[in-house]
């Protein structure tokens, strides 16, 4: 079970680590195929310093649950894995409510799936 939770939360991390490499470099070519429906194809161009900006803070996100496997303290790397879990499972609810319901099963439910095993894991 914690193997299966560490595989899950190194998705998730890998996951944004690919949505800062789109948002931040790959805004007008990936993220048109990826938010195509969701935003005119005119508007990419001029949302490019936003999206790397929205990219930044997916970087964040990675970089926290990726410290999570370098803590050698069980408890605090669980803790800190947690708190990054809870912080995707908050932005892709967010985005599943205001942007498209797409971003819930891409971004929010494997991070629920991953904080749920590291609950249960320990």
């Amino acid at each position: 079970m914690q193997l299966t939770a560490l595989i899950l939360t190194a998705f998730v991390a890998i996951e944004h680590l690919y949505i800062l490499w789109m948002e931040m470099f790959a805004w007008e070519t990936a993220g048109k195929k990826a938010f195509g429906n969701a935003l005119p194809h005119q508007l990419f161009t001029p949302t490019k310093k936003l999206a790397a900006n929205q990219g930044l803070y997916n970087g964040f996100l990675s970089a926290g649950l990726i410290w999570s496997f370098f803590i050698e303290n069980a408890e605090w790397s669980m803790n800190v894995r947690l708190f990054f879990l809870g912080c995707v499972i908050t932005a892709g609810l967010f985005g599943a409510f205001t942007a498209s319901t797409k971003i819930f099963f891409i971004q929010a439910l494997p991070a629920i799936a991953a904080f749920v095993l590291v609950l249960i894991s320990k």
